[in-house]
């Protein structure tokens, strides 16, 4: 009998964090590599939030707090889904988490029973088929495909939902291709999620503020109100405002939901970091004015990687309307070789016959459910993107 828990055979570790750590690796051993896997903004954390973050230590907050939230965080929360959202939440309907990746697990590990389905669009944040199945419950998957810019149709949706459907998981802007849904597209999701009032809505808002080109957000509740009842809107302070390492995510809900996620958090990890917190609090209560400057320069580099990836034969690269993530499809050279006879029969294969020749570390599509793909985090500077295009572009040219 094995002494690890069967639970844990069911999943796997996260992708994106090994090929990062691989890179990490290879850099360390002397290797010229650019690494392009991780999510993680390149810019410095705002420096009216790292005063505040500061001043916290200063003061003295740095003990327990509440199991998912201080009062004055909570209240920026509600601000904050009242502003940008138009949803109005009291803090009795509001949890922080150490990451919005906690409170997705949270809530799962909150609901999901044996024989409960999870609805997942693909390709799909790698985490969320594991945390499914964690959590003991079963991850459905709805392709999204290139031609319709990787987003599903109302349909594809109609047709997944079964009697054993608990959750339906929406991520827009996505990762890892940065496709989101306008609100017509998704006020077409929301009326036939409306047509099953067994099914809840898990939002994963974590790019809101990263959208480009007229790209305007919205999130379910918003679009659908009939649907608030049933919906927990999650979102954190990571990816805008270059927070990562700060670790703090939040979500608003019905107040039963969010009791149930505070009793699991309070048996895990209890409360999240007490100096983050003040720190989150005025990422969301200050000035939002580096976020138009910070979102032109993702633009910028966008349309970098966009352009040279989309001059390599075989390659299609959609453009993105927002996070910053790009997820080419490689589709025309599977089958070619490298110059050594290896057969790119794989995205897999593609990627680490990438990173051994030119050393450059992408993710393989395999990882986010459709293949084949790679997905390229452009969080990073103009100079490494262009390099690293530039190896992309001279690898692809040896294929034959």
């Amino acid at each position: 009998m094995s002494f690890l828990s069967e639970t844990l055979a069911r999943v796997k570790p996260s992708p994106t964090i090994a090929v990062s750590n691989l890179a990490a690796e290879l850099k360390a051993a002397g290797r010229d590599v650019i690494g392009l896997s991780a999510g993680e903004p390149d810019f410095d954390t705002p420096e009216h939030i790292r005063a505040a973050g500061i001043a916290a230590i200063n003061e003295g907050h740095t003990r327990y707090t509440a199991v998912d939230g201080i009062p004055d965080l909570k209240a920026a929360i509600c601000a904050k889904f009242k502003r940008d959202n138009g949803l109005d939440y009291t803090p009795k309907q509001v949890t922080v988490g150490t990451g919005g990746k906690q409170v997705l697990y949270n809530a799962l590990m909150a609901t999901l029973n044996k024989e409960d389905e999870v609805i997942i669009p693909a390709p799909y944040w790698v985490s969320y088929p594991d945390m499914v199945l964690l959590a003991g419950g079963t991850p459905v998957f709805i392709e999204a495909q290139l031609e319709n810019d990787f987003k599903i149709t109302p349909d594809q949706l109609e047709a997944a939902i079964t009697r054993n459907t608990k959750w339906f998981l929406f991520n827009s802007p996505s990762n890892p291709t940065g496709a989101g849904y306008s609100r017509d597209e998704l006020k077409a999701l929301t009326d036939v999620l409306l047509r099953h009032p067994h099914v809840w809505v898990l939002s994963d808002d974590m790019y809101e503020h990263l959208a480009y080109d007229g790209f305007r957000f919205c999130t379910p509740a918003e679009v659908e109100p009939q649907l608030y009842d049933r919906t927990l809107t999650v979102n954190g302070v990571s990816k805008a405002y270059a927070m990562t390492g700060w670790r703090i995510g939040y979500a608003a809900g019905p107040e039963p939901l969010i009791a149930a996620i505070r009793k699991v958090q309070s048996q895990s990890t209890s409360n999240p970091c007490s100096v983050s917190q003040k720190a989150a609090v005025a990422a969301l209560n200050g000035p939002q004015d580096f976020l138009a400057p910070n979102n032109e320069m993702f633009v910028r580099r966008r349309n970098l990687v966009v352009d040279m990836l989309s001059a390599i034969e075989g390659i299609t690269c959609p453009v993105p309307d927002g996070a910053f993530y790009v997820y080419p499809s490689i589709a025309g050279l599977i089958g070619k070789k490298t110059p050594e006879g290896v057969e790119i029969s794989s995205d897999e294969v593609f990627a680490t016959e990438l990173l051994n020749d030119c050393g450059v570390a992408v993710v393989f599509g395999a990882a986010f459910g459709l293949s084949p793909n790679f997905r390229i985090s452009y969080a990073t500077s103009d100079e490494l993107l262009q390099e690293a295009c530039s190896r992309i572009q001279a690898f692809c040219a040896k294929l034959s």
